[in-house]
């Protein structure tokens, strides 16, 4: 068999060949096509697995009302947690699974269970009572067949050398991404086969505008089931890119011991430079606009959801980005410099003028209230039209206190912090997983990669409930200005540990960076 030598490799996702690079690490050919078909098959698992979780966040709420109308927001929102919950209790055990077997059985394993609960959420409508139930149920299933993003990074940072590491990571970061991204809109493609659609009898099957996209998605799920059997083969390989079978982990574990510090750093900061978007956005950014700026609801999902895809977009393009700054300046500086720009973007939201929104005031006795001014706030009989005919208030409720005494957001304000949020976000995020992925060095790192997805599962858990509250008591000042303060908490974190923030084996001298 020819021998190559390879040098770090440049995923070849970007179209690159072995016979474009230099080498200079003996490795056989068929040992290179193999590690990176496997290691494809897992930017399809990742994309898949995004896809699943989008391709009915849209439609859930309608769904869930059909099916059950004792379901109030209240349980909409523990139906959307339940898929962060299962993530968080199954990623550790896939984790450790695949420390000590095949990948292959918590892969298949995992995305069994997801079709199963695609499967369920498509017969949630059957049960003659307790339906919302059964969809909690199969939205938490789907949670726990996602856990398999522990594998998924496990297997990569196995699978690849210490320079090759952030080009794979940015791609399952980009695959995950374009998940997202795409999900709303496949099942936007399934919008014309409408609610009642078409009953297959036989299997008491109803295909509609909402069962079909968790149709299609557990179609794609045995088609990656097929896949992975047929072409994911075991790789393992040093920090240099060397094949090898065995490490001495006895040895690995001692040293390990040293980065303990760093390691649970990057744990503790993950919820926050991975998660800061996900909170901001999907918990205070609908009503934040429509306090500010009169927005209808109709008008809110439709803005927020157009800025939503144009994040999704920038974020790919961070991702390439990144692959290619990150060889001139080092992870460590890229993912503090992520931080500060996300600093940034936070702080420009902060209120601040003489101007103030509009404030939402209904006397349900007298629908004649004038609209009175008052310095520079607004008050008045703020409405718009809906489909049926009535009229719903618009603007800043007079319930909230605060919206008396805190300035207005610009909309200037809040886009410029809206693109500087979208840099900051994919660039921390990737970082995060990427320095981590090196501190831990060439040891099994299933477990790991387990917390580390748990605690940004967990966040998006709690957080949306923490940031909701603060904002609904205190308003915008307030909810900013703490997440200004949890990144400076985390940057000075980084910072203590930034000289430790290495790949284990060039801390010690086995290679050079």
């Amino acid at each position: 068999m020819a021998g190559l030598q390879i040098e770090g490799e440049e995923e070849p996702l970007l179209g690159d060949t072995p016979g474009s690079r230099e080498w200079d690490i003996l490795e056989t050919e068929e040992h290179y096509k193999s590690r990176w078909r496997s290691i494809r098959i897992l930017y399809l698992t990742m994309f898949l697995s995004s896809v699943g979780f989008s391709i009915v966040i849209l439609s859930i709420w309608p769904y869930l009302q059909k099916i059950d109308q004792t379901a109030d927001t209240r349980f909409l929102g523990w139906v959307i947690a339940s898929y962060s919950l299962g993530q968080m209790v199954a990623s550790p055990i896939f984790g450790l699974w695949s420390n000590y077997r095949p990948r292959k059985e918590p892969l298949i394993v995992s995305i069994f269970i997801s079709v199963a609960a695609n499967c369920l959420y498509a017969y949630v409508h059957i049960p003659a009572s307790h339906n919302k139930y059964y969809m909690l149920v199969a939205r938490g299933l789907l949670g726990i067949g996602a856990g398999n993003v522990a594998v998924v990074r496990s297997y990569t940072a196995g699978a690849t050398s210490l320079q090759e590491r952030t080009s794979s990571m940015a791609n399952i970061s980009m695959c995950q991404a374009l998940g997202f991204i795409l999900g709303p809109v496949f099942q936007t493609c399934f919008a014309f086969i409408g609610e009642k659609g078409v009953t297959w009898d036989v299997i008491k099957l109803r295909i509609n505008m909402y069962t079909t996209p968790v149709l299609l998605s557990a179609f794609l799920g045995i088609l990656n089931i097929i896949l992975i059997l047929a072409i994911l083969r075991e790789h393992r390989v040093d920090d240099s890119g060397r094949q090898c079978k065995n490490i001495n982990f006895e040895e690995e574990n001692i040293v390990w011991m040293t980065q303990e510090d760093s390691i649970k750093v990057l744990i503790l900061t993950r919820p926050e430079v991975g998660q800061i978007l996900f909170l901001f956005f999907l918990s205070i950014i609908a009503p934040l606009t429509m306090d500010m700026y009169a927005w209808t609801q109709e008008q809110a999902v439709l803005y927020n959801g157009i800025i939503l895809a144009a994040l999704g977009v920038e974020a790919v393009v961070i991702f390439a980005g990144v692959k290619l700054l990150s060889k001139k300046i080092g992870e460590r500086a890229i993912l503090l410099g992520g931080l500060i720009v996300v600093w940034v973007g936070f702080f420009i939201l902060l209120p601040w003028g003489n101007q103030f929104p509009r404030i939402q005031w209904e006397d349900l006795h007298n629908n004649s209230i004038p609209n009175t001014t008052f310095g520079e706030i607004i008050i008045g009989l703020w409405k718009s039209p809906t489909e049926d005919g009535n009229e719903r208030p618009t603007g800043c409720s007079i319930e909230q206190a605060w919206c008396l005494y805190t300035p207005v957001i610009h909309l200037a304000q809040f886009l410029t912090s809206v693109v500087l949020i979208g840099v900051g976000y994919p660039v921390c995020n990737l970082m995060s997983y990427t320095l981590y992925s090196k501190v831990l060095g060439p040891k099994p790192q299933g477990v790991y990669m387990g917390w580390l997805t748990a605690s940004g599962s967990g966040a998006r858990i709690l957080g949306p409930v923490f940031i909701s509250q603060v904002y609904a008591h205190w308003g915008p000042r307030w909810a900013f200005g703490l997440v200004c303060g949890i990144v400076v908490l985390t940057i000075t974190l980084l910072g203590v540990v930034y000289r430790r923030l290495i790949a284990l084996s060039v801390r010690y001298g086995r290679i050079q960076e």
